[in-house]
């Protein structure tokens, strides 16, 4: 970039190295958006910044950094905001999974997914949301999942993280209405990603009932939606009515649905598991 040259807007986008993540980042730098690619796999960030850069003449800078740690989380605005006045997005999509019930899931481990689904998000909101004020003009997009519409039970903490975004987001879009700045929350079905296996959920194992959608389409559907201020992107129709029959569904008969699909992924992925072993 020349010193004549208008500065290009920058996209911060977490949990890059991977899935939806990366696909936003990708897509973003092919709008000409500079990027801050933030997530823990360092080598693969490091791979999809020399590739967008060279495919789209942007500028890419990676943030190896834990987002489950309040202090690395600090850490990376103290270093966003010496690009504050050009900082035009942030993407909130780094999350995990846990799979199984409450009582025997492992406690690090959903406190760990509290940090990154919850934790982060509200941090670096927090943080970047009042520079964007200040100019008045700027974008986030936090990425929820059709889980946040109902309880899960057997995934209990996943689905009740994904409806604090919600609700966190829906919020702060209201907040924000006439200010020049909007919060949009992308909520996607099912798509296949890395996430399954990381949740702890076995390749096969039953969906819920959506066909699944492609990782660009969703991440071309958000990024449009952030950008034309939606509060609520729901990727795909069916997911679209799954969303409107979740609100007048009878919430006992949700539950026992809900329960029915995940032990029955439970069931397949101990039993994979199981044979794996032998």
């Amino acid at each position: 970039m020349t010193p004549n040259e208008p500065l290009r807007p920058l996209a911060v986008v977490t949990g890059a190295s991977s899935g939806i993540g990366e696909e936003i980042a990708a897509q973003l730098a092919a709008r000409g958006y500079d990027l801050a690619l933030v997530a823990r796999r360092e080598d693969r960030m490091l791979r999809l910044a020399e590739r967008l850069q060279a495919t789209h003449d942007v500028q890419c800078t990676t943030y190896a950094i834990d987002l489950a740690l309040r202090t690395q989380r600090d850490r990376l605005c103290d270093e966003l905001e010496a690009e504050r006045h050009r900082l035009d997005v942030l993407v909130n999509n780094a999350g995990l999974g846990t799979h199984g019930f409450f009582h025997e899931t492992d406690l690090e481990t959903e406190l760990e997914l509290i940090d990154v689904n919850c934790g982060a998000p509200v941090h670096l909101t927090k943080r970047i949301l009042p520079w964007m004020l200040e100019k008045r003009r700027g974008r986030i997009l936090n990425v929820g999942s059709m889980s946040g519409f109902a309880p899960g039970p057997v995934m209990a903490m996943y689905y009740a993280s994904k409806a604090f975004l919600l609700s966190f987001s829906e919020a702060l879009w209201e907040e924000c209405r006439g200010t020049g700045v909007s919060v949009t929350l992308l909520a996607p079905g099912l798509v296949r990603t890395e996430f399954q296996g990381r949740a702890g959920i076995a390749p096969g194992a039953r969906s819920s009932g959506t066909d699944p959608l492609s990782v660009d389409e969703v991440a071309r559907q958000g990024i449009e939606g952030m950008l034309n201020g939606n509060r609520v992107v729901i990727p795909g129709f069916q997911n679209r009515i799954a969303a409107l029959l979740a609100r007048f569904t009878p919430r006992t008969r949700t539950l026992r649905t809900v329960r029915a699909i995940q032990e029955e992924r439970r069931r397949h992925t101990l039993e994979q598991r199981a044979e794996n072993q032998r």
